[in-house]
């Protein structure tokens, strides 16, 4: 029996004041009503991990039940949350408000129902109360630890060490170290706690509510926040998961979203026994629209499951009131009766901003935790007090009997409780605790799921026909079914594939993989070797790059005579010691991995098998040539000064840009030391996280990955001018009738293709984002191929708001600006999400800040008009496998049309400056095996990753490309069974038509490949990177 002085409510261990406790739901604050008949006792488990007992009435509502929880909290928002439970089907299922309790439950004693966050709105500022905003930090550290809230290491990090900071408070070593190895909030934590005590030493005078409402700030941002799975299979059988949220209904593939279907876009959404139909609008932009998609679940019940949990999302966040009760019908009925019950989320704000009553004061605390010799996470005074597992349902556990209260009627906070009993709610669920009996653990070096962007990733195709029904795909990983994307359409009869789609890979030859399968499985499985093994492809890779302009741009300048001696003098100054001392470091890479894969003194192991000592000497060695480094910017400056002086000396840099050992903006190489220093300090990352603490690799990866983040350090901030200039310079390439384009504080945002609403209708055309302007222009019929500018919109003044409904125009938005307003219209409503977001970000920074003169940025097209030495239009891509050069036509050199821009054009879709700074972290080489959608044989290719694109060598030898693929609008996806590829670690690309098939040699790369493709192909400019959205703008 308990002592009484130790029966403190839930809302005295939440933190409430002894004040007298309001219902939710009833108005004058009266506790609920209880109905005669007989009464049950009623377990209910609550987000701390503590079950409180009720005495209810068989005969009583839901909603009784649930205002007396809600009672007991002294909880006003309580609109927000939700009983669920398992019933007889052992389905997870939500209490009904309206039916009785006896309809629902057929074993109430037997059964318990779990308090938990129901609704989660698109921003926790929404929550009024800070005992609300409590409650979703607890959901949240839930969902962390059961693995129901899936993220990249880094959002994971960042999350933990906001909950610690709530419950021990300022960063300590010690301290925080032993909480962390005592307390489990997210699978494979080991690996991740040195990254967690970082991010807490940042946390510092942080209190318990800004702790919260920080992890609120993260999680919200995430993918997978407050979605709960549903399984279900398209018409192809292909599995995938629905979920609802408060923007609409979402389709999954495993962890990631494919598809969103907006509430505006939604008309109907019904069952018929297991199949789920979602019926659509009509697209005004398609004259070929899927206006039904259907979805195949397990059962009827999970149909009724997932279509009531949808009915309340849509009530609560888009209607004003609580919708009204059909009236019965006189002799028969048809369909179901259910209604959503309860204020909508309107109504709650409105409630807690206008009632008389004021909000109940609640202060949050540190739970700071004592430790013993026995590494229990609790102190003596509370060993009656249950720790927080990492999960909460029907389960066993074998630490201590869960805490009971037993409540017959509203409770009250007793004020003679002193708050020294409230005790702390400790997260210590040991990592191999058991979720529901089902919970799964990570294969070994899987780790997490992995999300590239905290935006939107909408991997479905846009063309017409491409609904959710268009063949999702799973396929085989390392033995484990997995389920990732959707798969592409059948080429049309006697279609030639367009360059802009398909690399041409004609002098590859077909080769078999049984040899590479054998060398792969004599070569070491640790994963720290093929982490080692990428830094080697990598650096092959990176000093071609340095040879590009060491070799071949060097030895162009030298037959120049217009050339100026000082910008000789300085590509030579700094990048011929560059390409000596990675040469160097290359072949002490290469040697490296010799010794550890056997290949020479295969008899020697273990202190070859590590790489941290030969970077921690070379790292050591480049920051010796700082000075080299940081004459990036002014090296890409001098060469914009040179070209500006001698229109021949720029002519000859156009040229060199059209060979094919360019194979991207000559800039862009000149930029590639900078680039380099990111990518060593993540492979560093990697290592450091991968090696255990004792692990004798680790110091000297330790070591080095401090020098190089100190160097990337100093760099940062011209890092982020010079990415800048030279996007700002290659758009000047790009655009007629731009002056100025470069001018001093401007600054590019976003790129990309929106239709603009005239007197002739939707018309295509390029809008380019920069901090004081919006340009729009239109693709010239010009021999340069260029885009010509028609107007511009300057951002001081400028207003935007939604204007689908006003125009009839899906994702429609409005441009009010001082003189003149544009109607828009984006491709989908994550394109529109995109713009609006930058384009408000981008006003508000006009408004406070003294940019350029935007007025001075078009001029009249008569003073641009294209030179004699133009290049003639091209419509597609540059196909490198031709057989004569671009440069041995009779023709003046074409333009690039591979840009990102054109890109952009021909796929309908933007890119923002965060996806280019995204997009220079994110680089990779190596060899893959490619295969065609309807050959037989695997191709083995050295492929590289860079700019958006792939590009295609016979081998890591070659000088240039046989062809490219840009992979914006393309989906990143694992095959099915039905593609009959048997293989493990293969991957698709596919857009529209066009499909390939890639094979990597390892898990380990295989992952990294998905990820740095995706980072591509889910473009969105909503994630953070070295260079983040803050810095960006």
């Amino acid at each position: 029996m308990l002592d009484p002085e130790l029966r403190a409510s839930a809302g005295q261990r939440l933190g409430a004041p002894e004040t007298m406790a309001i219902s939710t739901l009833a108005p004058g604050h009266k506790p609920p009503a209880m109905p005669p008949g007989r009464q049950v006792t009623v377990r209910v488990r609550m987000l701390d991990d503590t079950e409180e007992l009720f005495d209810i009435s068989l005969r009583a509502s839901g909603k009784v039940l649930f205002d007396l929880v809600c009672t007991h909290l002294n909880l006003v928002e309580g609109d927000y949350f939700g009983l669920e439970f398992q019933d007889h089907r052992k389905m997870t299922v939500w209490l009904d408000h309206l039916k009785p309790i006896a309809k629902q439950i057929r074993r109430p004693k037997q059964t318990v129902l779990r308090f938990v966050v129901k609704f989660f709105p698109p921003d926790h500022a929404q929550l009024l109360e800070e005992l609300t905003r409590y409650l979703f930090a607890l959901q949240i550290k839930y969902d962390l630890a059961c693995g129901r809230l899936t993220c990249n290491d880094s959002s994971a990090a960042l999350l933990v060490s906001h909950i610690i900071q709530s419950e021990i408070g300022d960063f300590e070593e010690t301290q925080c170290r032993q909480h962390l190895l005592n307390n489990s909030y997210i699978p494979d934590q080991m690996a991740l706690i040195d990254q967690i005590m970082e991010f807490h030493h940042k946390h510092i005078g942080h209190t318990p509510a800004v702790s919260d409402f920080q992890l609120l700030e993260v999680a919200r941002r995430l993918e997978m926040y407050g979605i709960r799975l549903h399984p279900a299979k398209d018409r192809e059988g292909t599995k995938l998961s629905l979920g609802v949220a408060h923007s609409g209904v979402l389709i999954f593939q495993g962890h990631t979203k494919i598809n969103a279907f907006n509430w505006s876009k939604v008309r109907k959404l019904s069952f018929k026994r297991k199949r789920f139909l979602i019926k659509l609008r009509p697209d005004l932009n398609q004259s070929s629209c899927q206006d039904t998609l259907e979805f195949l679940m397990a059962s009827r019940d999970c149909c009724k499951v997932f279509w009531k949990i949808c009915v309340e999302y849509h009530a609560f966040f888009r209607l004003f009131e609580e919708p009204k009760a059909k009236p019965k019908p006189v002799l028969f009925s048809r369909g179901s009766s259910f209604r959503f019950s309860g204020r909508t989320q309107k109504q709650v704000i409105d409630y807690v901003k206008d009632t008389e009553f004021k909000k109940i004061p609640f202060e949050r605390k540190h739970s700071r935790v004592q430790y013993n010799s026995n590494l229990s996470p609790l102190p003596s005074l509370r060993s009656e007090v249950p720790k927080e597992s990492a999960s909460y349902g029907t389960r066993e556990r074998s630490h201590s009997p869960t805490r009971q209260h037993h409540w017959k009627e509203p409770a009250l906070v007793s004020a003679e409780d002193s708050p020294a009993l409230r005790p702390r709610h400790a997260a210590a669920a040991s990592p191999s605790a058991q979720l529901n009996g089902e919970r799964q653990r990570s294969a070994p070096g899987s780790g997490r799921h992995h999300q590239p962007s905290a935006g939107a990733a909408e991997l479905l195709s846009t063309e017409p026909g491409g609904g959710a029904g268009a063949g999702v795909v799973g396929g085989m990983v390392n033995g484990q079914r997995h389920a990732n994307g959707l798969g592409g359409h059948p080429s049309p009869d006697g279609r030639q594939p367009s360059p802009l789609t398909s690399p041409l890979l004609n002098d590859a030859a077909v080769r078999t993989d049984e040899e590479d399968e054998a060398r792969r499985k004599r070569f070491p499985t640790d994963k720290a070797y093929f982490i080692a093994k990428e830094l080697l492809t990598t650096e092959r890779t990176y000093l071609k790059d340095l040879e590009v302009i060491t070799v071949a741009f060097q030895s162009t300048l030298e037959r120049e005579e217009a050339t100026p001696e000082s910008l000789k003098s300085v590509i030579l100054s700094n990048f011929e010691p560059l390409y000596k001392f990675h040469t160097g470091f290359l072949r002490e890479v290469e040697q490296r991995l010799a010794l550890w894969e056997g290949r020479s003194n295969a008899h020697i192991k273990g202190d070859y098998q590590r790489i941290g000592d030969v970077m921690m000497k070379n790292i050591q060695g480049l920051k010796e040539m700082t000075c080299h480094l940081q004459q990036q910017g002014e090296m890409l400056r001098e060469l914009e000064k040179a070209c500006r002086a001698s229109r021949k000396l720029e002519g000859l840099c156009r040229d060199f840009e059209l060979q094919k050992v360019c194979y991207v903006p000559l800039n862009i190489f000149l930029l590639r030391p900078l680039h380099r220093l990111l990518h060593y300090k993540q492979i560093l990352e990697r290592l450091c996280k991968h090696y255990p603490s004792a692990h004798t690799d680790l110091t000297d990866c330790r070591a080095a990955l401090a020098d190089v983040s100190e160097m990337v350090s100093q760099l940062h901030g011209s890092m982020i001018k010079t990415e800048n200039y030279q996007k700002l310079l290659e758009l000047r390439k790009d655009l007629i009738g731009t002056d100025n384009l470069t001018a001093a504080g401007r600054e590019f945002i976003r790129l990309g293709c929106l239709s603009k609403l005239s007197g002739k209708g939707l018309q295509q055309r390029m809008f380019f984002l920069f901090n004081d302007v919006l340009l729009y222009t239109s693709r010239g019929m010009t021999a340069t191929n260029q885009f010509k500018v028609h107007g511009q919109l300057s951002l001081r003044g400028m207003t935007i708001r939604e204007s689908e409904e006003e125009w009839g125009v899906p994702h429609a938005f409005t441009l009010v600006g001082q003189r003149q307003s544009v109607v828009v219209a984006a491709s989908s409503v994550s394109e529109m999400e995109r713009w609006m977001e930058d384009i408000t970000l981008a006003v508000d920074k006009a408004e406070m800040s003294n940019g350029p003169t935007s007025a001075l940025l078009t001029s009249s097209q008569n003073d641009h008009k294209p030179r004699e030495d133009s290049a003639l239009e091209q419509e597609s891509e540059d196909d490198l496998s031709a057989s004569r050069t671009s440069l041995e036509r009779k023709a003046a050199p074409p333009h690039r049309a591979n840009t990102m821009v054109h890109v952009c054009w021909h796929r309908n879709t933007s890119v923002s400056m965060l996806d280019y700074n995204m997009a220079v972290e994110n680089q990779l080489s190596g060899n893959l095996l490619r295969k065609f959608k309807n050959s037989n044989g695997w191709q083995k290719l050295w492929v590289v990753f860079t700019n958006f694109s792939l590009f295609f060598y016979k081998s890591h030898q070659d000088d240039y490309p046989l062809a490219s693929l840009p992979l914006l609008g393309y989906s990143v996806t694992i095959p099915t069974d039905l593609e009959n590829i048997h293989k493990d670690y293969v991957f698709k690309l596919h857009f529209k038509s066009h499909v390939y098939y890639f094979r990597s040699e390892s898990e380990y790369s295989f992952e990294r490949w998905m990820e740095v493709i995706q980072s591509a192909t889910v473009s969105g400019g909503h994630g953070g990177g070295t260079l983040g959205r803050k810095d960006a703008h």
